[in-house]
């Protein structure tokens, strides 16, 4: 087939000739050059196993990648030997197929081969998938990169499910389509669970290409990831294109955000928003101006994951509920479902809200945010929000309080009242914020006292005797939770003294104050401001981040406190509500490293967030999630 030879040889020269226009290398890279010292990696065979030609991109060693442009068409002359072996290749895969193998090795999701490639470049002109290799993969070194760890996750799902095409960029990626699947990344899946897999991916891969912006830089399979966060990805195969089409389209905002490295903006304050129109109080919302009215309320809906009765985090948005219910005088309807501790209740609860009429649905914790995500794509006309700080997406906002302002405050009042230079400290799951409001906690603390060392506990992994044992030891004072259960007449809550006789003498507590946060957010809807241009764009999520200054976050003092150190606390809670004094600015230590000098700026919003160490007198580490017990750890994740 000498006619196919030769329109194989003139697409490789149109992408030679192409790329030294462009000053680009025209021939196939060699892995050879590509890594300095080839022979010092470990080399671990695979095995035979259909791999996809759009993975291979080049030869292993350079003797004869100039044979091919980069393309892997051949450039060799028509009348050669080459062009001969290349045309018996061709007349044999339309006859029976080719049935040899080639040898390929993988390297970082690429294959590079050893022998074989004619047998690839004429498998490629012939627009196949995939070929048959055997498979050696060669081990980049393991290091805490983010590229590296999500790699080694590949390596694993690989040895699972023997499939090479599924990509992914970031860590815990491949852990995800494992639990999506119902699967681990430790134990072979189902032949019928991999089919269903590659089918869909594949599926996908074909109708996403055609679509894709070639300018944004995510791989189809991070795009297939969040494609299957809200579709199920199991109905891929039998969907039609155009549907698959439809729903890739909705979803281009969510896939720009995932494929930027700040994928979050951050509201600190109410301010940040400009006006969006002209109607400016709540008088003249109540005249109409905004497009609601007693006779018309703005409906909005709580979904929670708890009762008010039994869970004080729920409590706590129950009371902002009703308080901002009752701030807005009938302009705002409100309801509420409870005991939404499932993605399937929650999702019901959505379908609820919004077959009531509900322009907003407020979600109160970030182990709803799947059921919430889908349910933004499928009302898209409602307003959807999630209490929690690090979850980006585009269709969902999020809202927390900046808790840690409180808690540096309450870290100088307890390192005051102990004089045994050791407190204890009491808290839930290490989700996002919470690292920060126990550093914020130490900081304030050893401003105090320097020597002042706080022994962290977490609910999960100590049983209920962990005050009983820091007593023992020396430790009175103490910061336990935030919140006080209706149900929970114990007083082991904010700052408090254990004294001499066993009775607990409260001093302090911060306050999540969710009426005024609540309010903030509704007022926004009101008068225009939610879709501001200055803060709202397509490649960001959006998260409400607000502190003292804004009202959402409060500390109250008993009459057991000194009112020197109220006025203290005073002076300190001035500083940080007009942004002249930062617990996280100036010199920062964690308890192995140097966080920040006393040169550089004080932390980003983002860095706060995402905090992953503790300061230097915190005596504890952060758990890893296996070690928290399950029971308790997924109640308080629904609280």
């Amino acid at each position: 087939m000498r006619d196919d030879y030769q329109n194989a040889k003139k697409i490789g020269d149109k992408y030679k000739a192409s790329a030294l226009l462009k000053g680009k290398e025209p021939y196939l890279p060699s892995l050879e050059t590509e890594i300095e010292d080839i022979s010092t990696y470990k080399e671990i065979h695979v095995g035979i196993a259909e791999i996809p030609l759009d993975m291979i991109v080049g030869t292993r060693t350079t003797g004869r990648q100039n044979a091919f442009a980069g393309n892997f068409m051949p450039l060799i002359a028509e009348d050669s030997e080459f062009a001969m072996k290349w045309s018996n290749l061709y007349d044999a895969q339309l006859d029976e197929g080719l049935r040899d193998p080639v040898i390929a090795y993988e390297y970082k999701h690429r294959f590079y081969v050893q022998e074989g490639n004619k047998r690839v470049s004429v498998m490629k002109y012939m627009k196949a998938v995939s070929i048959l290799a055997d498979v050696i993969r060669l081990m980049p070194p393991r290091t805490k990169d983010p590229e590296s760890v999500a790699y080694y996750e590949y390596v694993d799902f690989n040895k699972v499910t023997g499939l090479f095409e599924i990509v992914f960029t970031r860590p815990g990626a491949y852990q995800e389509l494992a639990e999506m699947a119902g699967q681990n990344l430790t134990d072979p899946w189902p032949d019928e669970k991999v089919e269903t897999l590659r089918d869909a991916f594949r599926t996908f891969a074909k109708v996403y290409t055609a679509k894709a912006d070639r300018n944004m830089e995510y791989t189809v399979g991070d795009a297939f990831l969040i494609y299957s966060r809200i579709y199920p990805y199991d109905s891929l195969p039998v969907d039609s294109r155009d549907l698959i089409g439809r729903r890739i389209a909705s979803i281009r905002k969510e896939i720009r955000t995932d494929a930027e490295e700040d994928k979050l903006k951050v509201v600190e304050t109410p301010e940040e928003f400009k006006k969006a129109s002209v109607v400016p109080d709540l008088v003249s919302m109540l005249k109409g101006g905004s497009g609601y009215s007693r006779e018309k309320p703005l409906k909005a809906a709580f979904i929670y994951a708890g009762s008010p009765e039994n869970s004080s985090w729920t409590y706590g948005h129950e009371l902002g509920r009703l308080e901002m219910e009752e701030h807005f005088r009938g302009l705002v309807d409100t309801s509420r479902f409870d005991k939404c501790d499932t993605e399937e209740k929650t999702a019901a609860a959505i379908e609820a809200a919004a077959a009531d009429s509900s322009a907003v649905i407020f979600t109160t914790s970030p182990a709803m945010m799947p059921a919430v995500l889908k349910g933004a794509f499928a009302h898209p006309k409602i307003k959807m929000l999630n209490c929690s700080s690090n979850l980006p997406y585009n269709a969902v906002r999020t809202y927390y309080a900046r808790m840690y302002e409180a808690k540096f405050l309450m870290g100088v009042l307890a390192a005051l009242q102990t004089g045994s230079h050791r407190i204890g400290y009491m808290t839930d799951h290490p989700v996002y914020g919470n690292i920060a409001n126990i550093n914020a906690f130490a900081i304030g603390a050893a401003m105090i006292d320097p020597a002042c060392r706080i022994h962290l506990k977490w609910a999960g992994t100590e049983d209920d005797s962990w005050e009983q044992e820091l007593a023992e030891e020396g430790v009175s004072v103490f910061s336990g939770p935030d919140l006080i259960r209706p149900d929970d007449p114990s007083r082991r809550h904010g700052i408090y003294r254990l004294e001499a006789d066993g009775s607990r003498t409260v001093l302090a507590a911060p306050i999540w104050h969710w009426g005024r946060y609540y309010e903030l957010i509704i007022k926004s809807v009101l008068n225009g401001l939610w879709d501001s241009k200055d803060l709202v764009r397509d490649d960001k999520a959006l998260n409400y981040w607000y502190g003292m200054k804004s009202g959402v976050v409060d500390i109250v003092m008993t009459r057991n406190v000194s009112y020197y150190h109220v006025k203290l606390l005073a002076a300190l809670r001035k500083g940080i509500e007009e942004g002249t004094f930062s617990p996280f600015g100036g010199e920062l230590h964690s308890q192995n490293a140097v966080i920040r000098r006393a040169d550089q700026p004080p932390l980003s919003a983002h860095e706060i967030i995402t905090m992953n160490w503790l300061n230097d007198n915190v005596i504890g580490s952060i758990p890893d999630a296996a070690r928290l017990n399950s029971r308790e750890c997924n109640s308080r994740k629904a609280e």
